[in-house]
């Protein structure tokens, strides 16, 4: 299954909804829903860092919950290290805000989304109990297994996010999320 270029909202198979994306300042987290997730979408050209969740049995980005007291630039750089041994090439990108609903009691959260280079494709990657593999993805060929439809949409966002956004400056203001009613 490739990216989609879909328009949000998006749907995965477990019943979870990536309602909207938006820019804005990483150090102003919307306030309408807990932010306990963050995100890293690591490129090396035109390839995107995939990781194999065991647990989830699904390609995603790497990322995970934010530890207390940890900022979500912090958990973006320590699950990216922890999941896939790779760091990145100089400091994240901030990307933005994504906003889900989660099966199956429908909580609203959102996630902070990072983006950055790859400083070495050849780290080497040794799987344990919560990643089997990683894998350079072109958002275009097959994944062996399932792909996280939510994580491949954000991985497509994060190559257009405003440049001005991706360094922690305002770019446009995103404005509320979109939520059905």
């Amino acid at each position: 299954m490739a990216a989609a270029s879909s328009p949000l909202p998006v749907h995965d198979d477990d019943g979870n909804v990536l309602i909207s994306f938006g820019p804005g300042a990483e150090d102003a987290a919307p306030a309408d829903a807990p932010l306990p997730l963050a995100l890293v979408a690591l490129r090396h050209g035109d390839r995107v860092l995939m990781a194999y969740n065991r647990h989830r049995q699904a390609w995603e980005l790497p990322g995970g919950l934010i530890d207390p007291g940890e900022t979500p630039r912090q958990a973006a750089e320590r699950e990216l290290l922890e999941e896939t041994g790779h760091v990145p090439e100089g400091r994240l990108r901030f990307a933005g805000f994504a906003y889900f609903t989660l099966a199956p009691d429908g909580r609203c959260e959102y996630g902070a989304l990072f983006s950055g280079r790859g400083a070495d494709v050849s780290r080497s990657f040794r799987p344990d109990d919560e990643i089997a593999a990683v894998r350079w993805w072109d958002l275009r060929e097959p994944l062996p297994g399932r792909l996280q439809p939510l994580d491949a949409h954000l991985a497509e966002l994060s190559r257009s996010t405003p440049p001005g956004t991706r360094d922690g400056t305002p770019g446009p203001a995103p404005g509320p999320p979109h939520r059905p009613r």
